[in-house]
């Protein structure tokens, strides 16, 4: 299990309700395409952690899922069940290079990006999600 102590926040993207309705509304693949553009563009990402720190972690079949969101606002509707009392985190890209990636790897992890309401977001592997957010991140060069 890999740890993370959530940092202080420097920087918190704002939303608004409509931003939160409308993006929460679209099928999981425009949603998972709405969160390359928007970790791209502000070079981060949301997961959520326990009170050891350690990130929740869902199944699907014999799937383990790792969960991502584009702003702590997006991950609200996701904190009940077994993730009731789950703290949000903020995951800088380096973070993610250096220390998540890796776990996930290591662990043979997928990912699920975006879920809301409870419900699994679009499911990719991790191999598919560095190429999709390196080709988002060549547009910023």
């Amino acid at each position: 299990m890999i740890s993370i102590i959530p940092g202080k926040r420097v920087y918190k993207m704002k939303l608004n309700k409509h931003e939160i309705d409308n993006v929460s509304k679209l099928e999981p693949f425009k949603r998972y395409e709405y969160f390359i553009r928007k970790v791209a563009d502000f070079e981060e990402l949301w997961t959520i952690i326990d009170d050891n720190g350690d990130i929740a972690l869902s199944e699907i079949e014999e799937y383990t899922l790792v969960s991502f969101w584009t702003a702590e606002d997006f991950i609200q509707s996701n904190l009940t069940g077994n993730w009731k009392g789950f703290t949000p985190v903020k995951i800088d890209l380096n973070d993610l290079d250096d220390t998540i990636i890796p776990f996930i790897e290591e662990n043979e992890y997928l990912l699920s990006i975006f879920p809301v309401n409870g419900k699994s977001g679009f499911v990719v592997n991790l191999e598919e999600f560095i190429r999709d957010l390196n080709d988002e991140l060549e547009n910023y060069e």
